[in-house]
């Protein structure tokens, strides 16, 4: 089978927003409960911000080189994160329901910015209808197929106890009378082998397709373990719109559901892991970091080992599918990087230059490129600052040339990837396309390094490369770039093509 990908989503520059937490715009009415914008957040707590307040912000984001944006749920919930879905088909009015989805997506369109939602189909809510009422109507209700019920109990007469008073621990349906993802009682888990439980899923995501939005990231796609149920899904969505991105919440080797039949690409946290484990080294907080879970026994690498990452990764899927994936230093449910860095600010620009630099649709996570810290969830899901005093500019003039970087030079978004140099704590390689070539070479150490680069498979001899944002140029002598002088935990790009 051919892998085809969509053709927007190898150029884009995703930003990751989590809808309650960005912007509030004052055109939203609100309830009047609220936790305060700059309280630190909590697990429960509100802050109001909504989808017109995104909108409002979407110059912001472009100045940025924003060019797609991935949300976080939208859909009617309970919880601040949203993903206790109870109504799929409505816009929580806290967002501003659907009037401001449809601003929202015709703003961004009408400045080139994608927007990707976020769907949550392992599993739905006590308040979603079907549930309701299996919960009031126990075993007389029609939509017992509908979820993984215990229908012994429920014949016996026993209510559903779908507000325990202690914290489950073991089998959901033998303590709740139905399953929970992972046992959580807020959170019942949907049975995708029931025929209306599918046609309901599929006719959501055409839905949202056919209302404008441009893909759908996928949570928790492997607990619906069924190749048909995730193909047919594709053919709905890209029936609908041929381009739309289908990226799945995959944090480990994701080969069966990339073969072009299913997903177009994951969320790359291997990528994630091996970027966090060598930019900041032995400063990690590993205890922090393991916070996020799907990392596993996360810690320091050495430079071999962060090649052999690489270069596995590399290898790992068909091209067309690794210049899609959804490269990521950070997300909602991670600790932010900075924090897992200990503050340490050249982590995090080694990190991001590495990452805007490499094949894939890089993400960055809001507030990241301000210097927004946070440990694990909730702390990681602060409120944007939009008082500019408390951000760090420095950081984000960085980001914004590293973005501007990338999409200047097609060969960073489309090209070959070639390593040049793993040695002395110098990781350098080469993207090139149709005669462009960008070399890129990063010094993790604390120590100013000068290094030689073999070029010679990658540029003609007597080529000239310019230094990306400074005055200084190099030429390739005897297939060699020689004396490289780079400073410590700093990184250097030379460019130059013949277009």
């Amino acid at each position: 089978m051919t892998v085809t990908t969509p053709e927007w989503v190898q150029d884009a520059v995703f930003y990751q927003i989590f809808p309650d937490r960005f912007a509030a715009s004052t055109r939203v009415s609100k309830p009047s409960n609220l936790e305060a914008w700059d309280a630190p957040p909590t697990p429960s707590g509100f802050k109001g911000g909504d989808l017109l307040g995104v909108a409002e912000k979407l110059d912001y984001l472009r100045d940025l080189g924003i060019t797609a944006i991935y949300l976080n749920p939208v859909f009617a919930s309970t919880a601040n994160h949203r993903y206790h879905t109870f109504d799929y088909y409505a816009v929580d009015p806290i967002l501003g329901g659907n009037a401001a989805l449809r601003e929202l997506i015709d703003q961004a369109h009408a400045r080139s910015i994608h927007i990707v939602l976020d769907g949550v189909f392992n599993h739905a809510s006590r308040g979603f209808y079907q549930f309701n009422h299996a919960l009031e109507n126990g075993a007389a209700s029609p939509y017992l197929d509908w979820f993984y019920f215990n229908k012994e109990w429920l014949q016996a007469g026993r209510p559903l106890d779908a507000y325990p008073r202690k914290r489950v621990k073991g089998d959901s349906r033998e303590h709740l009378g139905y399953k929970a993802w992972w046992d959580l009682p807020a959170l019942p888990k949907l049975n995708t082998d029931t025929p209306a439980v599918r046609e309901f899923i599929f006719d959501v995501a055409k839905h949202w397709i056919d209302f404008g939005v441009d893909g759908w990231r996928l949570d928790v796609p492997s607990e619906i373990d069924d190749d048909s149920f995730w193909r047919e899904f594709r053919r709905r969505v890209k029936s609908a719109n041929p381009q739309a991105y289908l990226v799945g919440e995959i944090w480990q080797d994701a080969q069966c559901w990339l073969q072009g039949d299913q997903f177009d690409a994951v969320m790359n946290y291997l990528f994630t892991r091996a970027v966090m484990s060598y930019f900041i080294g032995e400063n990690l907080d590993t205890q922090e970091a393991r916070q996020a879970g799907g990392y596993g026994d996360i810690g320091p690498i050495s430079q071999a080992e962060f090649q052999a990452a690489i270069d596995h990764l590399l290898g790992l899927y068909d091209p067309a599918v690794m210049r899609a994936q959804l490269n990521l230093l950070d997300s909602h449910d991670t600790p932010r990087f900075i924090t897992c860095a200990r503050g340490d600010e050249s982590a995090l620009r080694l990190a991001a230059l590495f990452m805007l630099t490499y094949p894939g649709a890089p993400c960055i996570y809001y507030g990241d490129e301000i210097g927004l810290d946070g440990r694990h969830d909730p702390d990681c899901r602060k409120a944007f600052p939009w008082d500019e005093s408390r951000w760090n500019h420095d950081l984000r003039d960085f980001f914004k040339r590293c973005i501007a970087l990338r999409r200047a030079h097609p060969a960073l978004r489309r090209g070959d990837f070639k390593v040049l140099y793993s040695e002395q704590d110098v990781y350098a390689y080469a993207r090139q396309l149709d005669g462009e070539t960008v070399v890129v070479a990063l010094n993790i150490s604390r120590d100013t390094r000068n290094v030689s680069l073999p070029v010679n498979n990658v540029r003609k001899e007597n080529a000239v490369l310019q230094n990306a944002w400074g005055q200084d140029r190099h030429t390739v002598t005897q297939g060699t770039l020689h004396d490289l002088k780079l400073a410590p935990r700093s990184g250097l790009v030379l460019t130059q093509g013949d277009r």
